[in-house]
């Protein structure tokens, strides 16, 4: 932990008050029917148990995204708090063999402390983490009982009350807003994170948010958690808790002896809620192990423990039968007996008080378990440390100093520093990565193609489900070369964390994005070479002055994380954009305001119906219609570009008139299934849309759309060997058809993109297609 905040937390303890009830305070018990949290509160009363207590410590780590103190709490026994720099130095020692003997490594662990951490609440509308962080840190300071005087002088114990503190307020809101009304417990018609919604947990290795660098940098990068224990929510029907062990796959970079202890820590707290009379547990079910966008920590020498409870709507209790409970569950029936869902729940009225009482449980299984283990915890953190420096095959990765992107290569590199990867100069003037370092398995797990297991349900039956995508292949992802190297020779370290983009304006480079934004923001004209796609601030012979485009951004009553995404990479890269809802689509005149409208990743039925009457309050309900879709045709007629991204292309074929036949329409499971993978594809470099690209790039494709056509094909995938990294069934289906269609409709043009060029702020390489097509006419 660096000084300052270590200074912070010292400096309080000099007076103590009586630690305040969260009842007396709040006005309500924690988990109460139909009570929510404001998040000033929730920072108010950590502060008062601040005051109050010498157990425990606030910090505001920063501001979120919204501008809200973002906090996080130490609790320990005085005397750990009092010595919190000695064992930040200790885990600081044992995350890095290189700098620890055995001997040493020995007796730090018998010196120091088990370090947990626990999140809440990163998804905004499963409230109740929050609830129980209250009242567990409420119970951990006043209660003497054995088990918590074990965990207090065993543990270093950081609390995050809330990952996602502006979702908080936002559900806060819209949940007082409809109480007591039909629409009471349902979600806010907009993202509970302002750009990533549910997606902000998918955040952990691009880190593009102010919560996930806050959590990283001064959290993970500095206290090295053995146990981050990640509280979470899931569907009303499923078990009433799910806990580790996790479904297969597990990712192959994660450590072996993370994996058992995961196994270890997840069953004991399971053991826990069993013992304590807690039915519907559920462990190796629903959730597997494979993404690291979830998971940061087990990249780094610690364990990740979720848990998922069974929500209810918001805060409102919901009343379930056994027979309405989930049979198909992934791994499980929510119905029956099965050794890993032994005491099923028999149903009835289950509040978000139930859900405060099993996490309150889970919350003192993990951590006592992290205590009565604490040595052990210790000495495996430092033999991974060990395992990970032995690393041998590959010896390192490279980065050769010529790219064709400059802009995305050095984001790459940004991204694995943000994840303490160590980066060497190469004598080329490029850069290593050497294997030989603590932290090589997230590396080679962001750098390698990914072989997803071809797992089903049966022999020659469906897949079975990944729980989140299959591939994360960064250099994919991004157009940069990376090469593995057998013996390299590594120049010093360097560090590129604070190197912005540079002043290239060549088509290839995505840092040329960032400039011509800061040209027309500046007021001045931009031309481009209609062949290379290099952009000049001053007149070239044969160059075509590009105008700064008017974008208007689909923005659906439906939230989409995709949209939200979209709006991030164009506010990060300077574009100018506005929000597009129904009404002014429905008023028409719409070529007027815009150049450029972009409908994001949503199905046909979402545009076109959007929430049904009596689903939402009136003012967000309806869709586009019929008189949507005649409205986005006279835009195009009139020269306007229409870009739809993945399934929203549909509502452009069935609903605008694109003369293209999705060819993976109607095909099922078995037969066809692009969970989420990064797939080869050829694209044509004499079209705009292509500009800067090379003719072979890799793009992404999850659960997307591919065509039969007679109109311009922008890109197409080969003939054979499509499959770059994830999980691909069905390959035959795509082969040689397009994955992006350029249309004509009157004077304008509709562009199809049957995949995500922009995907979770990753994909720079798809960027520049993106990015081309805002400026295509």
């Amino acid at each position: 932990m660096p000084r300052l905040i270590v200074a912070t937390l010292l400096a309080t303890a000099a007076l103590w008050g009586a630690v305040p009830q969260p009842r007396s305070f709040f006005g309500h018990e924690m988990g109460a029917d139909r009570t929510v949290l404001d998040w000033a509160k929730v920072v108010s009363y950590f502060r008062a148990l601040e005051q109050s207590s010498n157990r425990i410590r606030v910090v505001e780590l920063g501001k979120s995204t919204g501008g809200r103190p973002f906090i996080a709490a130490w609790i320990a026994s005085p005397q750990t708090l009092a010595n919190l720099s000695r064992y930040q130095e200790i885990q600081r020692r044992l995350a890095d063999p290189r700098l620890t003997t055995e001997a040493q490594a020995q007796q730090l662990a018998r010196e120091g402390k088990a370090v947990v951490m626990i999140t809440c609440s990163i998804h905004a509308t499963e409230i109740a983490s929050s609830h129980t962080a209250v009242e567990f840190a409420y119970r951990l300071l006043t209660e003497d009982k054995p088990r918590f005087r074990t965990i207090l002088d065993n543990t270093v114990f950081i609390l995050v009350p809330s990952l996602n503190p502006d979702g908080m307020d936002l559900v806060t809101a819209w949940y007082r807003k409809t109480l007591n009304t039909s629409y009471e417990g349902t979600s806010p018609p907009e993202l509970y994170h302002k750009y990533l919604g549910h997606d902000n947990n998918r955040d952990w290795y691009i880190h593009t948010q102010a919560e996930t660098k806050l959590t990283v940098a001064k959290l993970h990068n500095v206290w090295h958690p053995q146990i981050v224990y990640d509280v979470h929510q899931q569907n009303v029907t499923a078990s009433r808790i799910f806990l580790p062990p996790w479904l297969d796959p597990i990712e192959p970079n994660v450590d072996a002896i993370l994996v058992q202890g995961m196994n270890m820590i997840g069953t004991s707290m399971a053991l826990d809620l069993t013992a304590a009379g807690k039915t519907g547990v559920a462990v190796n079910a629903a959730y597997d192990f494979w993404t690291p966008a979830r998971s940061y920590q087990s990249f780094h020498g610690g364990m990740r423990i979720l848990s998922e409870s069974a929500s209810v709507r918001i805060a409102t209790p919901v009343t379930l039968s056994r027979s309405d409970l989930d049979r198909t569950a992934h791994g499980y029936n929510a119905q029956e007996r099965s050794w890993n869902h032994i005491e099923p729940w028999q149903g009835g009225t289950w509040r978000l008080r139930d859900i405060v009482d099993y996490q309150m449980i889970a919350y003192e299984s993990c951590l006592y378990n992290a205590a009565i283990h604490r040595e052990d915890l210790l000495r495996n953190f430092y033999r991974i440390g060990r395992r990970q420096v032995a690393r041998k095959a590959p010896s390192a990765f490279v980065i050769p100093v010529r790219q064709r992107d400059p802009g995305a290569t050095r984001q790459l590199l940004q991204i694995l520093e943000s994840g303490m990867v160590e980066i060497h100069r190469a004598p080329d003037g490029g850069y290593v990565i050497p294997m030989a370092q603590p932290y090589s398995g997230y590396a080679k797990a962001l750098l390698e193609p990914q072989h997803y297991p071809d797992l089903r349900q049966y022999p020659g039956g469906p897949p079975k489900r990944p729980y989140d995508v299959t591939a994360h292949t960064l250099p994919m992802l991004m157009g940069v070369k990376v090469e593995t190297a057998e013996k390299v020779v590594a120049g010093p370290r360097v560090s590129v964390s604070r190197e912005g983009p540079g002043p290239s304006l060549a088509g290839a480079d995505t840092d040329a994005w960032y400039n011509v934004n800061r040209i027309w923001a500046s007021g001045k004209p931009v031309w481009r070479n209609m062949e290379t796609g290099d952009f000049s601030a001053a007149a070239q012979p044969g160059w075509k002055q590009i105008n700064r485009p008017r974008v208007g951004l689909y923005r659906s009553y439906n939230p989409s994380m995709d949209e939200g995404w979209t709006r991030w990479i164009l506010e990060r890269f300077g574009f100018v954009y506005r929000s597009v809802k129904n009404p002014e689509i429905l008023a028409g005149n719409l070529r007027a305001q815009y150049d450029v409208l972009v409908f994001p990743d949503q199905g046909m039925a979402v545009i076109e119906n959007g929430y049904r009457t009596g689903e939402m309050p009136g003012e967000y309900t309806g869709g586009l219609g019929r008189k949507g879709a005649d409205a986005l045709r006279e835009f195009a007629s009139a020269g306007g570009t229409l870009v739809f991204l993945n399934r929203s292309s549909e509502y452009a074929v069935e609903r605008l008139g694109v003369k293209a036949q999705n060819v993976v329409k109607g095909a099922g499971n078995s037969e066809f299934y692009s969970p989420g993978s990064l797939l080869n594809a050829i694209v044509d470099t004499r079209h705009p849309l292509c500009l800067g690209l090379p003719s072979t790039i890799t793009v992404w494709s999850e659960h997307s759309p591919a065509w039969e056509t007679g109109e311009a094909v922008v890109a197409r995938y080969p003939e054979a060997n499509l499959l770059a990294s994830g999980w691909l069934l069905g390959e035959r289906y795509l082969a040689k058809r397009a994955a992006i269609v350029d249309a004509r409709l009157g004077a304008g043009h509709v562009v199809l993109f049957g995949l995500l060029p922009q995907y979770r702020a990753q994909s720079y390489q798809g960027f520049k297609m993106f990015f081309n097509a805002l400026l295509y006419r």
